[in-house]
């Protein structure tokens, strides 16, 4: 594992996410068609990877209707244009605990066990997809993320036996090392795709020390990216690949291109891009990302 720069980090871009953002922006992308639409924008400015999330076309609410996924990554494909896809497993781990009796579980509350989270990852096989290393207090309130060691355990070895690449999100120094077992346990192949996710209340702080302790706690020959979020995510691009990792911006994590300035997907990946090339780096393309990730390549064949 280098601590050098990394001079050909994979940029994925995070689409629309599950955040109750679409009322804070008009760029947000809700339906299929705009998510696909928002996903060939970022790959055309330069984006290695797309990491996607789908909500109602007519709420704006997350969702895991499997027609959903099937619809964008259709639109994404019949484009023709190269880009690695990356589906969110994350969803069904919401847990909403009543304030006054903790047994009743109030609204918002989504939770499945990990192999019901998989459904649209075994249909489309995509490139790559998430698995959330643990449960968390996420926010303020009474909203906890609940993904045991038996529902990682079950998941792991579900995505391992669909030859799909699991990109493990880590949200504390104790994900990290859970995930770490399954890694040591045979349940994670190499090279191991860790994301090291920062600035999420209540999960590791968006701390320069604390994403190299992280970094120093992976294991051997990881490939790994990190990412903060609002206007740390900028400055986490730079932070990422001086480190020698990856990186992802988005409109999941931020916003805003600057101050007050409302960003576009494809904004947020061209500042990403020149950030990047200004360290003297520059960003895989699709094929090199498969290539490092050994994932399958763009006609089916294993990179």
């Amino acid at each position: 594992m280098s601590d050098t720069m990394n001079h050909k980090p994979i940029l994925t871009c995070a689409l629309t996410g599950a955040g109750d953002t679409v009322g804070r922006s008009e760029h947000v992308p809700v339906t299929p068609e705009q998510i696909a639409a928002s996903a060939v924008e970022a790959a055309e400015a330069g984006a290695s990877a797309v990491h996607i999330h789908v909500r109602d076309p007519k709420t704006g609410a997350p969702s895991r209707d499997n027609a959903l996924y099937r619809e964008v990554v259709d639109r994404i494909r019949q484009t023709g244009i190269d880009i690695v896809i990356n589906l969110t497993a994350g969803m069904g781990g919401d847990l909403v605990i009543g304030q006054e009796d903790p047994l009743r579980f109030e609204e918002g509350t989504d939770l499945v066990n990990g192999l019901d989270r998989l459904p649209h990852v075994e249909e489309l096989l995509p490139d790559i997809c998430t698995l959330d290393c643990g449960s968390l207090n996420f926010g303020d309130g009474s909203n906890v993320y609940i993904s045991t060691p038996d529902m990682l355990r079950a998941g792991a070895k579900r995505i391992q036996e669909l030859g799909v690449r699991p990109e493990l999100e880590i949200f504390d120094t104790g994900q990290l090392w859970f995930a770490k077992t399954m890694h040591a346990e045979g349940l994670i192949d190499d090279p191991s795709m860790f994301q090291l996710c920062t600035g999420i209340p209540y999960g590791a702080p968006s701390d320069p020390a604390v994403l190299q302790s992280m970094v120093n706690m992976l294991p051997e020959g990881a490939e790994w990216a990190s990412f903060s979020i609002g206007r740390k995510q900028m400055p986490w691009v730079a932070q990422s690949v001086l480190l020698g990792g990856h990186a992802r911006v988005g409109l999941e994590d931020n916003l805003y291109l600057s101050r007050g300035v409302k960003a576009t997907n494809g904004q947020l990946t061209e500042k990403a891009v020149n950030i990047i090339e200004q360290l003297g780096a520059r960003v895989a393309t699709p094929e090199e990302t498969r290539a490092v990730l050994k994932l399958r390549s763009a006609n089916g064949a294993q990179a």
